[in-house]
C-alpha cells in the first residue's frame, strides 16, 4: 500500500511549479507596467518588446479616449455642439500633424543617446525638443484665438455652429501648447524606454477629464454649466495635469534621461536637426491623412450609409490594432537605442521579431473579423444598409492584415533610426499613385461601388508592406548618423 504522505506530495507536486509560472507572468505584467530599468541593447530581444509594447499600448488607448469622452457628452447638448467638437478637432489636425512629427524625431535622437550611454545628450536633445514646442505652439494658438470664427467660417459651419463654438476652439486652440508637450515629452520618455511614464501620463490626464467633462458641462455640484466650453476647459485641464506629472519625472530624476533646466539655453544647430529629422514625419501624417480624407470622399459617392459603414469597420480596425502599433513603437525604440549602441544586428532582429508577432497577431484578428464581421458591426447599428457597408469594409480590409503587420512594424523602424523619409516616400507611392486612383476607377470605372474603395485600401496597403520590408533589407538606415 502506498505511503498517504507520499502519495499527497506526489499529488501537490506539479502545483508550485505552476504557482511559479503564475507569479512569473504576475511579475513580468507588473514590471510592464510599473516600469523597467532594463538596458534594452541587452538581454532577450522578445522580452524587451513586450515589456515596452504593453505600456505603449495602454498609453495609446488612453489617448484615443479624450475623443471619445468629449464627443459623447457633447453629444447630449445639441449637433451644433457636436458638430463644434468635430470641426475643431479637425482643425487640430495642424497640431497633431506638427505634435507627432516632432515626436517621432525626438524618440529617435534620444533613443541613439540612450543607446549611445550618453544620458546628458539624450537631456540636450530634450530641451531643445521642449524649447521647440513651445515656440511651434505660440502662432498656432494665436491664429486659433485671433481667428476662431473665421476658421469655422472656413470649414463652411452654419452660423449656429460658429456660435456655439466658438469658445470651444479658442480654449483648444489657445492652450495647444499644452497637447504638444504631451506628444514631445511622451516621446522622450519612449525613447529612453520609460514607457511605463508614458502611459501614467495619459491615465491621470483621462481620469481627470472623465470627473470633470460632465461636470464643467452640465454644471453639476458647484460648477458652473458651461456646456461645450467647459468640455475644452475639462480637456486642458487634465491634460496640463499630464504635463505636471511629465514635469515632476523628467526634473525630479525619475527618468532616464537626467534633465536639469538650470543654464537653458536655445541649441539652434540642435533644433534644425531634429526639425529635419520630424519634418518626414509630419509628412507622413499629412500624406496618410489626406488620402483617407479623399477616400471617404468617394465612398461618400455611393451615399451616407456606406460612409457610416465605413466609418464603423474604421473605428473597430482602430481598436483592434492598438497592440500592433505598441509592439511598431517598441521597435522604433529598441532600432534607436540599439543603433547607439553600435548593435545594428540586435536592432535588424528586433524589428523582425516585432514583424512576425504583429503579422501573427493581426492574421488572427483578421480570421476573427472575417467570419464574425456582422455581429461586430450590428453592435453600431441596426441599419441594414449600413451593416452591408460595414461587413464589406471590415472583411476586404481583413484580408490584408498579414501584410499590415509587418508594414506597421518596419515604418516605425525608420522613423526610430531616425529616416523618416523612407516611410514618406512609400506612403506617397501607395497611398498618392495606388491607393487613390485605384479606388476612383473600381468604385465609378469598373462599377465596383464603395467595395472597389475597400479593396483598393487592401492592395494600397499590401504594397506598401512589400516595399517597406525590401527598402529595411537594404539596410541604408543602420549607417544614418543623428
Amino acid at each position: 500500500m502506498d505511503d498517504p504522505v507520499e502519495v499527497t506530495a506526489t499529488a501537490l507536486a506539479p502545483e508550485p511549479q505552476v504557482s511559479r509560472s503564475v507569479g512569473g507572468l504576475w511579475n513580468f505584467l507588473r514590471e510592464a507596467v510599473l516600469g523597467s530599468h532594463r538596458d534594452y541593447t541587452e538581454g532577450s530581444i522578445g522580452r524587451a518588446i513586450v515589456l515596452l509594447a504593453i505600456p505603449m499600448v495602454l498609453e495609446m488607448a488612453m489617448e484615443s479616449l479624450f475623443g471619445i469622452v468629449n464627443v459623447f457628452w457633447v453629444g447630449h447638448l445639441g449637433k451644433e455642439q457636436a458638430a463644434a467638437v468635430g470641426i475643431t478637432e479637425s482643425l487640430l489636425t495642424i497640431v497633431f500633424t506638427v505634435g507627432l512629427g516632432l515626436s517621432m524625431g525626438t524618440t529617435a535622437m534620444v533613443a541613439r543617446r540612450i543607446g549611445e550611454k550618453d544620458p546628458q545628450g539624450a537631456a540636450r536633445v530634450a530641451k531643445q525638443a521642449i524649447l521647440l514646442g513651445v515656440l511651434v505652439s505660440v502662432p498656432i494658438g494665436l491664429a486659433g484665438v485671433t481667428f476662431s470664427r473665421q476658421l469655422f467660417r472656413m470649414m463652411n459651419a452654419e452660423a449656429g455652429v460658429t456660435v456655439a463654438g466658438g469658445g470651444y476652439l479658442s480654449v483648444i486652440f489657445g492652450a495647444n501648447v499644452i497637447i504638444m508637450m504631451l506628444f514631445l515629452i511622451n516621446a522622450i520618455f519612449r525613447g529612453a524606454g520609460d514607457a511605463a511614464i508614458a502611459m501614467r501620463v495619459l491615465w491621470i490626464s483621462n481620469a481627470i477629464n472623465l470627473v470633470l467633462d460632465p461636470c464643467l458641462i452640465f454644471g453639476l455640484g458647484p460648477f458652473p454649466a458651461l456646456g461645450v466650453t467647459g468640455s475644452a476647459i475639462a480637456t486642458t485641464i487634465g491634460r496640463g495635469c499630464g504635463v505636471v506629472y511629465q514635469l515632476t519625472r523628467l526634473l525630479g530624476g525619475h527618468s532616464r534621461v537626467p534633465l536639469r533646466w538650470r543654464q537653458v539655453k536655445a541649441d539652434f544647430a540642435l533644433m534644425r536637426q531634429l526639425w529635419g529629422i520630424s519634418l518626414g514625419g509630419m509628412l507622413q501624417y499629412l500624406v496618410a491623412t489626406a488620402a483617407w480624407m479623399l477616400l471617404m470622399s468617394i465612398v461618400g459617392k455611393f451615399g451616407s450609409a456606406a460612409q457610416a459603414g465605413y466609418t464603423i469597420a474604421l473605428r473597430i480596425i482602430i481598436v483592434t490594432i492598438l497592440p500592433s502599433w505598441g509592439m511598431s513603437n517598441a521597435a522604433a525604440t529598441l532600432v534607436g537605442q540599439n543603433l547607439g549602441a553600435g548593435k545594428p544586428e540586435r536592432a535588424e532582429k528586433s524589428v523582425w521579431l516585432a514583424g512576425h508577432s504583429n503579422a501573427v497577431f493581426l492574421t488572427g484578428i483578421a480570421v476573427v473579423f472575417i467570419l464574425f464581421a456582422e455581429s461586430l458591426v450590428s453592435i453600431f447599428t441596426r441599419d441594414r444598409a449600413v451593416i452591408a457597408y460595414g461587413v464589406d469594409a471590415l472583411r476586404y480590409i481583413s484580408y490584408g492584415y498579414i501584410f499590415y503587420g509587418y508594414g506597421m512594424v518596419m515604418a516605425q523602424a525608420f522613423n526610430g533610426a531616425g529616416d523618416t523619409m523612407t516611410p514618406t516616400i512609400i506612403n506617397l507611392i501607395c497611398f498618392w499613385s495606388v491607393q487613390i486612383p485605384l479606388a476612383y476607377a473600381l468604385a465609378l470605372w469598373f462599377g465596383w461601388g464603395a467595395q472597389g474603395v475597400f479593396l483598393a485600401v487592401t492592395v494600397a496597403e499590401s504594397l506598401l508592406a512589400v516595399l517597406a520590408m525590401l527598402a529595411f533589407r537594404r539596410g541604408r538606415w543602420k549607417a544614418l548618423k543623428i
